[in-house]
């Protein structure tokens, strides 16, 4: 039965029948034909024409087979990279939409059997990332263009010179806080007291202190008082005084001569308590010593 002609109402017939999308196992692709149904499938398996078509693809199948398989791999690619770059995607999504235009390259003429081992097929090529999860296959473009590669690369500089800024700025903190570590132990030595277990130690070459609690001898003249250094008191004689008159063999009076004593005693030790400075405390005396060390080391500073 020939064909209608262009244009007549068998033709528009024929198109509106055939328009959407058709059962790809009716689609004869050496000879881009889509048929309708089983029964239409096979009278064009049968026509002349067709029989034609299979010799000449017979004699060299294999070459045949892999120009549609880099053709629909071709096309499949440019459809993922337009329109999803680089996003991760269901293999599925893109496929249903490769398949919308009518007279594309169907999977039924590669070498692949199904749309897995196309993925799988990608992912080894390293074409794309593919992963299999439970809602399904993912697939996600790889971008190896020189110029996406010199993009990442300069993004790969640039993130490696915001860690090695970030690297030195961190060990110039730690460097920073170790000093200041160090100046403060410093400083916390320097200005320490010592331990109340050791006491005060006394440097070398330190001036003696020395306290004495006894009273200042009382001053005599030499007219009156005579010492005896054996330890035996005489009788002091008068002025004016007869000493045949005397008699040598009566005692003193102890008790007279010994409160004249004691009230010079005591006057003395007046005298002293007065001019004896007050008792400092504990932290004057270190303050002072702390001082006193200050000002011999500076003079041992300005002597070397």
């Amino acid at each position: 039965m020939p064909r209608a002609e262009v244009g007549t109402p068998k033709f528009l017939a024929n198109k509106m029948k055939s328009k959407g999308l058709q059962r790809l196992r009716w689609y004869c692709q050496v000879c881009e034909k889509q048929c309708r149904d089983e029964n239409g499938f096979k009278c064009h398996a049968q026509s002349e024409a067709h029989l034609r078509q299979m010799l000449v693809v017979g004699e060299n199948a294999g070459r045949h087979i892999a120009d549609f398989s880099s053709q629909f791999q071709h096309d499949f690619v440019q459809l993922l990279s337009r329109r999803y770059n680089t996003k991760r995607v269901r293999i599925n999504q893109v496929y249903q939409e490769f398949i919308q235009d009518k007279n594309h390259l169907h999977m039924n003429a590669t070498r692949w059997v199904t749309l897995t081992e196309f993925a799988k097929h990608l992912g080894r090529s390293g074409i794309a990332r593919v992963d299999e999860t439970e809602k399904g296959w993912f697939i996600a473009w790889i971008d190896s263009s020189p110029k996406a590669l010199a993009k990442q690369e300069a993004s790969m500089k640039k993130d490696r010179a915001t860690r090695d800024d970030e690297q030195r700025e961190r060990t110039l903190i730690a460097e920073q806080i170790e000093r200041a570590k160090l100046e403060k132990e410093g400083s916390d030595e320097g200005s320490a007291s010592p331990p109340a277990g050791e006491g005060l130690k006394r440097e070398e070459g330190a001036e003696k202190i020395v306290l004495s609690f006894s009273a200042k001898p009382a001053t005599t003249s030499d007219t009156t008082v005579t010492a005896v250094p054996t330890g035996l008191k005489l009788t002091v004689v008068k002025p004016g005084a007869n000493p045949l008159k005397a008699n040598p063999l009566k005692r003193p009076n102890v008790f007279k001569s010994a409160a004249p004593a004691k009230s010079e005693r005591s006057e003395g030790g007046g005298e002293n308590d007065r001019k004896r400075p007050a008792p400092m405390s504990a932290a004057e005396r270190l303050i002072m010593e702390e001082q006193e060390r200050k000002r011999r080391r500076m003079d041992r500073e300005s002597v070397a």
